[in-house]
């Protein structure tokens, strides 16, 4: 999950992304890379290394046979062993003594590399054990010494390519993926992390490319491709183009009613598109399927207050908070609800100054969305010359798009007249008001 805010000062939504990470956990050809450094912990699924030649089962047949340094799946763990299968399919049961987590086998492939130096597989197999270890320095140079010893294989480039990616060098790890696709076409790992790469670098069109491609080839070999669907629908809203996002998702709810994610990013995707009955609906779906969430309150109450559904909006900020008592979004937001309804009845400025304040406090007054929100809860409050303080310190935060809305907010707080969303027409019709009411008078005079 992303937390999203805009700057200033609409936009107060948290969107929930499916988070394309360059640095995913794949299993390419024998090689292991891994995002997460070593846990105590070890799962189903979860790879492991021979730290000696053992056999499985009875007899000599080669399949059978785990050589030094293999990487094993973990099928179950037991007391005192691992029930294990081999990359052709053989499952048996090692002692624990014999088979160890990838962060603890860099010294078997130490050794390895001594007994083997021109063999540049078992330096990939290391680097996956340093980037376990969270040193992904070394493991660059193992990726970058077995492809000089000419281990032209496709998951060496490839896997480099996500340690390059991981230290902000998309250029040299595109290179990487184009190499890895070069020596195997029929690979969809590169691609997919080639759009990402792509994705990082604003170039959306062609990570739309990839991933319709990486879609297509999934589909052909039947593997799902409700993954490949989230991040391509991404990457659709990136480029402006919400509609075909709406179309991946929809066919991901179609596909699994209960998706969480998918109807949390369209339901974004309509609040994007100032389609806040249908983000309302997406967003009342989400809590439907998990009640215990407090983004999809959050972000339902937004929308309904977009619609000048204040009461109902209040409701899902509060129950937000009830949830999450430091979610500073929903703070904020019930600051800015309570602080300008139209609403006598609802409007709270007190309680709006305590919310602005425990988000600012939250975010160390560093959010220029809490500051403003902080300003105008205090010129709620009539608390102006407060107000001023921090409304001058959001004229100095905001980005240029927003100084001009920003010092002209400034300006009514100083002439101690509430937030509006749009200060000139406001100004206009209060002096208009003011010109009303001072007719009568002068008719009266004559």
């Amino acid at each position: 999950m992303i937390r999203t805010v805009s700057a200033f000062p609409s936009c107060r939504f948290q969107v929930i992304r499916l988070f394309i990470s360059l640095c995913v956990t794949i299993f390419i050809l024998g090689t292991v890379v891994s995002e997460t450094s070593a846990q105590d912990s070890i799962a189903a699924g979860d790879p492991v290394v021979a730290r000696v030649e053992m056999k499985l089962g009875e007899g000599d047949d080669a399949e059978n046979t785990i050589e030094k340094g293999d990487l094993l799946t973990l099928v179950e763990e037991r007391e005192a062993d691992y029930v294990v299968m081999t990359h052709n399919g053989v499952k048996g049961a090692v002692e624990k003594v014999n088979a160890v987590k990838i962060a603890e086998s860099g010294d078997i492939y130490t050794e390895l590399i001594k007994e083997h130096p021109e063999e540049g597989r078992y330096y990939t197999l290391r680097a996956s054990s340093w980037w376990a270890l969270n040193q992904p320095e070394k493991a660059l140079e193992d990726f970058d010494k077995a492809i000089e010893l000419g281990y032209e294989q496709s998951h060496a480039y490839a896997s480099r390519g996500l340690f390059l990616a991981s230290s902000g060098e998309l250029d040299k790890a595109i290179a990487d993926y184009n190499k890895a696709l070069e020596l195997d076409p029929s690979d969809v790992s590169p691609l997919i992390n080639r759009a990402a790469a792509k994705m990082n670098q604003a170039k959306y069109a062609e990570a739309i490319e990839d991933y319709t491609t990486a879609i297509d080839k999934k589909r052909e070999a039947k593997e799902s491709v409700a993954s490949l669907l989230n991040q391509r629908a991404i990457a659709f809203k990136a480029a402006g183009k919400p509609d075909d996002a709406v179309k991946d998702f929809d066919a991901l709810i179609q596909d699994d009613p209960k998706d969480f994610n998918a109807t949390m990013g369209r339901g974004y995707v309509h609040f994007q598109q100032a389609n806040y009955e249908e983000a309302i609906k997406d967003f009342a779906r989400a809590i439907e399927l998990k009640p215990e969430d407090p983004v999809a309150r959050n972000n339902r109450g937004y929308n309904l207050f977009q619609l000048g559904k204040h009461v109902d909006a209040l409701d899902d900020y509060n129950e937000a908070l009830a949830l999450a008592p430091k979610y500073g979004l929903a703070l904020q937001n019930r600051a800015w609800l309570l602080a300008t309804t139209p609403n006598a009845d609802l409007r709270n400025a007190e309680v709006a100054v305590e919310s602005a304040k425990a988000a600012c406090d939250l975010s160390k007054y560093e959010n220029v969305s809490d500051v403003s929100a902080l300003a105008a809860s205090l010129a709620a409050a009539e608390k102006f010359a407060e107000a001023v303080g921090w409304q001058e310190k959001v004229v100095k935060m905001v980005g240029e798009n927003y100084k001009d809305f920003a010092e002209k907010t400034l300006k009514r707080y100083q002439d101690e007249k509430p937030f509006a969303t749009d200060p000139d027409a406001a100004n206009e019709q209060e002096k208009a008001a003011a010109e009303a009411e001072k007719k009568p008078d002068e008719k009266s005079a004559d």
